[in-house]
């Protein structure tokens, strides 16, 4: 595993354009099976998570040729195989987004518990829930390996004799790749469904207008309530995949914390507005162009934690679109370290997102972890250059931000993480003025713990 040495307290300046949205393009690479005619993809980021979505759909039997960094062209004429490699599977929570369009195709889906970031579970029940509505039966079945040691648990769907059949679903919970899968699977079944509940965020509203591409009608998009009309042959298309408004909120956080004056290209200011609304909260203000499409993060942030009415102590919390996106729960943590005052976190989704706070602490930061959900920071904290370890994309990156910020060197483990979310970030922000090495093998005095 490679880490990255980085030498804090840099200025940066200049503009620096997010890439393609990472959690919309993966739904669509899975989508992108329901034809059998060739499907062109633009504004694809090349980082890890993608590059393992492609690699499952090759191993199923999609041809797949890339023309350029950020263009990929899929032909899934003849699918080969419904069962989903584990050894690919296992590296990527959206792998799971697969069985929809192999049910679709194939009739027949198996898949594992997928991988992804370790940030607490992340329940498949919402999924079956869906496929089970629109007619398939599910099965469970658990092997063993030769070793009687490793113990993998298969999930094994089946559509019903004439396929998937379009009926009301009401998702138990708004998640994003249960709509996803749903979405998927409805646009394949015959008739129409209805999904109640469903998550409406940007990269929903993304793979929408790719199924539409592909001839699905689907009214209600960017609701909670989606009505899909199936169908059983599918167009040619061509989507591009939108900016990755993530990558902005993580850029704006780099720049304020760091005192840099960057403008921030590709993403629509008009879905960042709840994303900016809590930043300037934490004394962070972003200027926004929205006929070209621009944020400005200028050098002299405030820094300053705006409290509430009263003089209570602000409460910063997640919730799902429009509301403030978990994803950015790391970034903004380490952007309240560095801005004088008090705010509680407060992480509802995942129950361990917040734990690699530890790392900050070590590097002279004042957070008070109450509990797996909800942290207190006191700040302005000056931070340290530290050896640290990355557990998952968004906290890998937020360790990033702060060893950015951090007077002196700090070495940063495990980047393959980071690099699962984000493209050539060392590069792209060298070029930018910052000092990131890339270093191909671990530190032999590296005392962290991966």
């Amino acid at each position: 595993m490679g880490f990255f040495t980085v030498e804090g307290g840099n200025k940066l300046s200049g503009t620096i354009s997010v890439t393609g949205n990472k959690n919309e393009a993966l739904p669509v690479i899975a989508a992108a099976l329901l034809t059998d005619k060739p499907v062109t993809l633009t504004n694809v980021p090349d980082i890890g998570d993608v590059r393992s979505m492609l690699a499952i759909a090759e191993r199923l039997g999609v041809e797949i040729n890339s023309a350029g960094a950020s263009k990929c062209k899929m032909i899934a004429s003849a699918i080969n195989s419904s069962e989903l490699p584990v050894d690919l599977s296992n590296k990527i929570r959206a792998s799971v987004l697969f069985a929809s369009s192999l049910l679709v195709r194939t009739g027949r889906a198996v898949i594992t518990q997928p991988g992804g970031d370790d940030i607490g579970r992340r329940r498949l029940d919402t999924h079956f829930l869906a496929f089970k509505a629109l007619g398939a039966t599910l099965d469970i079945e658990r092997k063993i390996s030769s070793s009687d040691i490793t113990r993998e648990t298969a999930f094994i769907l089946t559509a019903p004799e004439g396929g998937l059949k379009g009926a009301d679903i009401y998702l138990d919970e708004a998640s994003v790749t249960a709509t996803e899968n749903a979405l998927i699977a409805a646009a394949g079944a015959r008739g129409k469904t209805v999904i109640y509940n469903a998550a409406s965020e940007p990269h929903v509203q993304g793979l929408c207008k790719f199924l539409q591409s592909m001839g699905v009608t689907i009214k209600g998009v960017g609701s909670n309530m989606l009505t899909v009309q199936g169908r059983q042959d599918f167009g040619t298309a061509t989507h591009e995949i939108g900016g990755d408004y993530i990558e902005a909120g993580s850029f704006i956080g780099l720049a304020a914390v760091t005192g840099s004056d960057l403008t921030i290209s590709g993403v629509d200011p008009e879905i960042m507005r709840m994303i900016l609304f809590q930043f300037e909260r934490i004394g962070i203000i972003v200027d926004m162009n929205l006929e070209k499409k621009l944020l400005h993060v200028q050098s002299n942030q405030p820094l300053k934690i705006r409290k509430d009415l009263g003089g209570a102590i602000p409460r910063i919390e997640d919730s799902p679109w429009p509301g403030f996106p978990t994803d950015l729960m790391s970034i903004l943590l380490v952007c309240a370290t560095q801005s004088e005052g008090t705010c509680l976190i407060h992480e509802k989704m995942f129950e361990s997102r917040l734990f690699f706070v530890d790392k900050l602490i070590g590097m002279g930061a004042s957070i008070i972890l109450c509990d797996p959900h909800r942290a207190v920071i006191v700040g302005k904290s000056q931070l340290y250059g530290a050896s640290i370890s990355s557990p998952d994309i968004r906290a890998g990156m937020a360790l990033l931000i702060a060893a950015l910020a951090a007077q002196g060197k700090s070495v940063i483990n495990g980047i393959q993480q980071i690099d699962r979310g984000y493209q050539q970030i060392d590069a792209r922000l060298n070029a930018l003025g910052a000092k990131i090495e890339r270093n191909a093998w671990r530190r032999s005095d590296d005392t962290s713990k991966e």
